[in-house]
This record gives C-alpha cells, sequence and structure tokens, in this order.
C-alpha cells in the first residue's frame, strides 16, 4: 500500500479575498458602523485624536454621502467588509483639501493608505484640487512614512502638538528625470 500524502500548503487567495478599491456609496452606511466599531481605540485616537467608539447618525450620513468633486471618500473592502477608507474635504473656497485615512488593524502596513493616496490624488487632480493637508499625531509614524515617501513635495511641521502636513500634488522630479516613488 503507498502511504499517503497530505499536502500543507495553503489555497491561493481566491478573488473574494482580494482588496477592492471603490469610491464609497450611501449604501456602505452599515458596513461603514462595522469598520468603525471594530477599529482599536488607538486607531480611533489616530483617526479622530480622540477614542470615538461609536459613529453618530450624521457622522454615517457626511462620510457615506459624497459629491465626488468636493468631497471624495475611498474605501477598501475584503468580500462586503470594509476594511480602509481613505478620504478628502475641499476646503472652501480654495484648490485645497484635507486629507485623512484609517486602516483596520489587521490591514495595517499593508500598503492600503499608500495606495489610496495615490487614488484620491489622482480624484483630487481631476477637479483642480493641487494641495492636500492633513494633521496627524507625532506617534502616527505609519502615517507620516505614507505622507513623506509620496512622490509629492511634502512639507511638515509641529504646531499645537500635531504634526501639520502639507503635499502639493504635483510629483517630485528626480534630477534623473524621474518620478520619486
Amino acid at each position: 500500500m503507498a502511504p499517503t500524502t497530505v499536502s500543507t500548503s495553503t489555497p491561493a487567495a481566491t478573488l473574494a479575498d482580494m482588496p477592492t478599491f471603490r469610491p464609497i456609496l450611501p449604501s456602505d452606511g452599515p458596513a461603514l458602523v462595522r469598520f468603525h466599531e471594530a477599529l482599536s481605540a488607538d486607531a480611533q485616537r489616530s483617526r479622530f485624536f480622540a477614542v470615538h467608539p461609536h459613529l453618530t447618525a450624521t457622522e454615517v450620513d457626511r462620510f457615506s454621502h459624497v459629491d465626488h468633486l468636493d468631497r471624495e471618500a475611498i474605501i477598501v473592502t475584503v468580500g462586503t467588509e470594509i476594511i480602509a477608507v481613505g478620504r478628502y474635504d475641499r476646503i472652501q473656497p480654495s484648490n485645497c483639501a484635507e486629507v485623512a485615512f484609517v486602516t483596520a488593524e489587521g490591514h495595517r502596513g499593508d500598503g492600503l493608505a499608500t495606495q489610496l493616496l495615490a487614488r484620491l490624488a489622482a480624484a483630487a487632480q481631476a477637479v483642480g484640487i493641487v494641495e492636500f493637508v492633513a494633521q496627524t499625531l507625532p506617534e502616527n509614524r505609519r502615517m507620516l512614512g505614507v505622507f513623506t515617501r509620496s512622490p509629492f513635495t511634502t512639507v511638515t511641521r509641529f504646531s499645537g502638538g500635531v504634526i501639520e502636513v502639507s503635499m502639493l500634488l504635483t510629483p517630485t522630479i528626480g534630477t534623473d528625470g524621474t518620478v520619486r516613488s
């Protein structure tokens, strides 16, 4: 009798396991609530500068209803669950917008915020926005890295206990003529 062979390899990821990037829809409100309520206190503090365990109905409405011009939000989903959100809100009346991100703990460090930044920048440039600004806590090193490693000219300064970031949405061109990535 031949010995039995047991495979210990991990099955390949299915398409349902792959992250999908898309604009948020009003119907995403319930998934947004589930996503937010699953965030750790640390993740909530990184995004809202305070522990914020529950979104209000007004916040859910505001966060899930965007005009895709002055306000944009892109979500990353796996299956039907949101694993990251990136958004911008134009500062009226200007060609500048505030940008923000939040990623589920199990996906931090996966590069989702970097990809969201690129997609949001492209959408913003298409509607005349030329600069993103953000505020982040000094200990949020990963988010600071997303900003400073972007291909955009980035200026940071410490003010009032937070780091203020400004990014011109034109890629930085290296001395060899290549876009810094």
